[in-house]
């Protein structure tokens, strides 16, 4: 039985939290038996890529945005093209879009297989690291290896390199692979679906804890599609806009203790990422998909912040499944780009990211020439969400626990986000006080 915490002063200061990409802290103040104040603090200095990107030709801006992640550098090129091309009203038509699409399913299963097997299921299962896991699930951490390798194979196809790739532009892609190697990735692909099967079937099998919150969803749109690139942002509470009307539904505050901008929808936290995608677009999913997720027994949508793990591995299967069709007929474009016009105006543009929702705005002169830049990163509007997922967590697991635990809890939900810390900047150490 829970026994009431009274309101006492204690500050444990533990070292950066381990398995997130970036930097932060966690205070919380715990007083009559309730959470006082919480706060996921982001301290990572500002890196002003937005103005980096000023006076910058627009031909510039997908290789600079690229180097703002090195695990998600597809999705900052292609929220940017998409902003740019439709400001110029160029459409590349559908075997670029087809490519681009190829392009970011890479990424998708680099980084959803990275954050599955290396950063969230020790948490699931009880392990202070991947290296610890995989001890007694070398087969499991092996598998997760052999993903993230293939989806950085897949971006290399497009990309050149993996990390900080080079072969996107405005228009289309610098290069158009062969034949050969594409047909050489697809048949590699194809002998690693059963993997992508199992691991759904794997992630539904953790010891996830039923933990259904409220909350507000917030994805890409696609007519036909399971999102990845798209015109249209949706919610689960009827919101249906074009990505142009993203700052007129949607705000960002800076708070004090955050170097990273807290996004509001309508005042409010929402989510973003793979469990909101599955929420809103189950309906996209192929026919393979649902079948695993079927067998596996989780239902989407889902209310439980755990099941995020379940819907990244149905993403991976999703864009292991698509890879394989569009390079089943491929036939390489020469060039493999179309020239555009540059004109003057605003450009707005958005992408699924694998933490979520990018959205770029661009205000380019007459020359294509950057007047303005705008990205808001997804960890950035996840950041409110966290905090209220943080609070509600550690309530229900009991404030009376002691901090090695309370701890854990913390660290296992901020993971769970996958956030990027550095995208989001312009865990863990922890300050309890009670």
């Amino acid at each position: 039985m829970s026994t009431p915490v009274t309101h006492r002063e204690l500050r444990i200061q533990v070292p950066v939290l381990a398995r997130v990409e970036g930097e932060g802290a966690l205070d919380v103040v715990v007083r009559d038996g309730g959470i006082e104040d919480i706060r996921l603090r982001i301290y990572e200095p500002p890196r002003l890529f937005e103005q980096f990107l000023v006076g910058r030709s627009y031909t510039e801006i997908p290789d600079l945005v690229a180097r703002i992640c090195g695990i998600c550098p597809v999705a900052y090129q292609m929220s940017a093209v998409n902003a740019v091309e439709r400001l110029f009203g160029c459409d590349p038509g559908p075997w670029f879009r087809h490519m681009r699409r190829l392009f970011y399913c890479g990424e998708w299963i680099q980084s959803h297989a990275l954050h599955i097997h290396l950063l969230a299921a020790p948490d699931f299962l009880g392990f202070e690291s991947a290296a610890a896991m995989a001890r007694l699930h070398p087969q499991e951490v092996t598998r997760g290896l052999r993903l993230q390798t293939l989806g950085n194979r897949m971006i290399r196809l497009f990309g050149a390199r993996s990390v900080h790739p080079v072969g996107a532009r405005v228009g289309g892609f610098w290069k158009a692979p062969s034949r050969g190697d594409a047909a050489e990735l697809r048949n590699e692909i194809a002998g690693a679906i059963p993997d992508a099967e199992d691991l759904v079937a794997w992630t539904a099998s953790l010891p996830l804890p039923d933990n259904p919150q409220p909350f507000t969803c917030v994805s890409l749109r696609h007519p036909d599609e399971y999102p990845m690139i798209a015109d249209r942002i949706v919610s689960d509470g009827g919101m249906d806009i074009s990505v142009d009307a993203f700052e007129a539904q949607f705000e960002e505050r800076q708070v004090a203790h955050s170097t990273a901008l807290h996004g509001l929808h309508r005042g409010v936290p929402y989510l973003v990422g793979p469990l909101a995608r599955m929420n809103l677009n189950g309906d996209r999913l192929q026919a393979p998909v649902l079948d695993a997720l079927g067998r596996a027994g989780v239902r989407f949508p889902s209310r439980n912040m755990y099941h995020s793990i379940v819907a990244r591995s149905a993403e991976i299967l999703q864009a292991m499944l698509e890879a394989e069709r569009i390079l089943a007929d491929y036939t390489p474009a020469d060039p493999a780009y179309l020239e555009v016009e540059p004109r003057a105006g605003t450009g707005y543009g958005a992408s699924e990211a694998p933490r979520g929702l990018l959205w770029h705005r661009y205000d380019l002169d007459a020359q294509g020439h950057v007047r303005y830049a705008r990205i808001v990163p997804p960890t950035s509007q996840n950041q409110p969400r966290i905090e209220e997922d943080l609070r509600l967590s550690l309530t229900r697991v009991g404030l009376d626990k002691d901090e090695a635990t309370l701890r854990r809890i913390g660290e296992m939900v901020i993971r769970n986000y996958d956030p990027c810390i550095s995208c989001a900047t312009h865990f863990l150490r922890l300050n309890l006080s009670r």
